[in-house]
């Protein structure tokens, strides 16, 4: 990106001879002449078009004209400051709030209805005035000049092209400079004249904002994990370890690079020597766990069971077995279980551990666990107890039985654990994602090693449907800090996750949040829920795979994720890439 273009020697008047005195070359001091025309010119062999931005969006962010110097292409941007003296600025601030104030007079007089950009107009100016009186910000006129230059007339409408979309993408208005393309040029260069004086009044905190040359960055971290590029051409390294929680929600639509995110993630924290344990809704991380020797477990597969009756060494294990065996037949029934039903879903769970010689004393904790098939064999035969019999009938004796009927055998002795949920019949995918995170989190909390873990639950919207496993995934993200664990929640339907006070929940309690791709449908709702501004929302519609907006308390940052090719190899899914790789063996 050019900023500082060479002054040329006929605009600085030099004669000719003290051009031939020069030991400069002439190319470098400027060009033999410039030829005019209405909307640009050319000096030399080079093409030159001047825009002047216009219209500028509600609410900004800091740094957010720094696409400007980013974007592709040979741009020369120019922003002019001049300070408004406090007298001056609070007559115009006056005489502004008393026009915009008559024209609403007048609509509504007229009985006609008030136009909305002219209500929005007042409030934004009395606010201002109101800052400008007690001394918290000043008012300055500021013009924003852009010119483009390319070497024929093809190539400058082509970047010209590119400048109106760069510009669109920030909600920026820009015009060319028409019969005025010359004081353009001259207003582009570092000589500080302003021939266009197309200014535009901002205050402090819009000026700062608005300053180009400086683009937001997050915070240094020397434990955090490289992410990828931030939007100022820096390192974006992120440390969730180091933030007030450890939790973390990844957002995006369907194929803008949220998996591909979170596996990047998980790769980078296996470097640190974190534990990684994911619930894996479409075999997206079997060749990623082959490659680092982790533990992949198919649920679904022949063979493959985990018995939610199994206990722990936690002195209250028994406790919490029963009271999680109601979450399980809930999400099995797909539905909640009233009150007659829950009373028979506890007896039931009672009788099935006294039945294997197990009862609150921790001593027996050791015997064999029941499963599934004691627990509808010790349910009664009152009414209540003889549906929930004929409910559960083909998870015990039907077509649903593999994951249930017999002892748990994932093995879970490794530095990453994977459950793969794509072999289980779609009836039984909430309940496979509920017995895995319930694994995952007996893992947590009932192992004493002092060490950093991360629990990644992909496409959590499959749980979030089903109103028990939401409050479970809701109690996962409430104490996974006080073991040292953060809960990545990815989903691509941002409605289910934020429809719900649950789903609310669990996204405030993650300080790490981070937006890819939206929908133009759900951009409404992720925007309200993230308090996001114009400019974000643009961005978040406009964003391209693996761009993506990060949001922790203040820090709001725009980054590309960045993976090495032997990386790449191991977390893309794209099917190009895969087709590639399978022709090269």
């Amino acid at each position: 990106m050019r900023l500082m273009p060479a002054l040329p020697a006929a605009i600085s008047g030099s004669s000719r001879k003290r051009r031939a005195r020069s030991s400069l070359p002439r190319l470098l001091l400027g060009p033999e002449a410039v030829e005019v025309h209405a909307t640009s010119l050319r000096t030399g062999p080079r093409h030159l078009r001047t825009f002047v931005v216009t219209g500028y969006p509600r609410e900004v962010g800091h740094g957010w004209l720094e696409p400007l110097l980013t974007a592709e292409g040979t741009f020369d941007v120019a922003l002019y400051i001049e300070p408004v003296s406090q007298p001056v600025a609070a007559e115009r601030l006056r005489r502004q709030r008393a026009r915009l104030e008559s024209a609403r007079r007048i609509d509504l007089d007229r009985g006609r209805l008030v136009d909305p950009e002219v209500e929005i107009a007042a409030e934004d100016a009395q606010e201002l005035a109101r800052r400008v009186a007690r001394g918290e910000g000043k008012l300055f006129r500021v013009g924003l000049y852009i010119a483009v230059s390319a070497d024929d007339a093809e190539a400058l409408a082509a970047e010209c092209a590119r400048l109106r979309s760069v510009c669109a993408s920030r909600l920026l208005t820009v015009r060319p400079a028409t019969f005025r393309a010359f004081q353009g040029w001259i207003s582009s260069l570092p000589l500080g004249i302003d021939w266009l004086r197309m200014h535009r009044t901002f205050d402090t905190q819009a000026l700062a904002a608005s300053f180009p040359f400086v683009a937001a960055e997050p915070p240094s971290s020397r434990d955090g994990v490289f992410y990828g590029i931030s939007s100022g051409g820096g390192a974006m390294v992120w440390d969730r370890f180091a933030q007030p929680n450890y939790n973390s929600v990844i957002l995006a639509r369907s194929g803008a690079g949220k998996s591909y995110l979170a596996k990047l993630e998980a790769l980078r924290a296996l470097y640190r020597g974190i534990e990684v344990l994911v619930v894996d809704p479409e075999n997206e991380y079997e060749r990623l766990a082959q490659a680092v020797g982790g533990t992949y477990i198919r649920l679904g597969a022949p063979g493959v069971r985990i018995n939610p009756f199994d206990l722990g060494d936690a002195p209250d294990a028994y406790t919490r077995r029963a009271v999680f065996m109601h979450t399980v037949v809930s999400t099995l029934l797909g539905a909640s279980l009233d009150g007659a039903a829950r009373a028979a879903v506890d007896r039931a769970v009672v009788a099935a551990y006294a039945a294997r010689g197990i009862t609150s004393d921790p001593r027996t904790f050791r015997r064999p666990a029941p499963q599934l098939a004691d627990l509808v064999l010790a349910l009664g035969d009152d009414e209540s107890a003889q549906q929930l019999h004929d409910e559960l009938a083909p998870f015990v004796t039907g077509s649903y039985r593999g994951l249930f009927d017999g002892p748990t055998t994932a093995p879970l002795a490794a530095h990453l654990v994977v459950f793969s949920l794509r072999d289980l019949p779609e009836e039984l995918k909430p309940a496979g994602l509920l017995l895995a995170l319930d694994v995952i989190w007996r893992r947590v909390s009932e192992e004493s090693s002092q060490r950093r873990r991360l629990v990644l639950v992909d496409e959590a919207w499959q749980l979030m449907r089903q109103p028990e496993g939401a409050r479970f995934l809701f109690r996962l993200a409430k104490s996974a800090r006080r073991n040292w664990c953060g809960l990545t929640v990815v989903s691509q339907d941002a409605g289910d996750l934020l429809g719900s006070d649950l789903g609310l929940a669990v996204v405030s309690n993650a300080a790490t949040q981070i937006l890819l791709r939206q929908a133009p449908q759900a951009i409404d709702a992720i925007g309200s829920a993230f308090r996001l501004s114009e400019g974000e929302r643009g961005l978040l519609l406009t964003a391209r795979r693996g761009e993506a907006l990060l949001a922790a308390g203040q820090n709001r940052v725009a980054f590309r994720a960045l993976a090495s090719p032997e990386e790449h190899r191991l977390i893309t899914t794209d099917p190009s890439d895969l087709a590639a790789e399978d022709s090269s063996l």
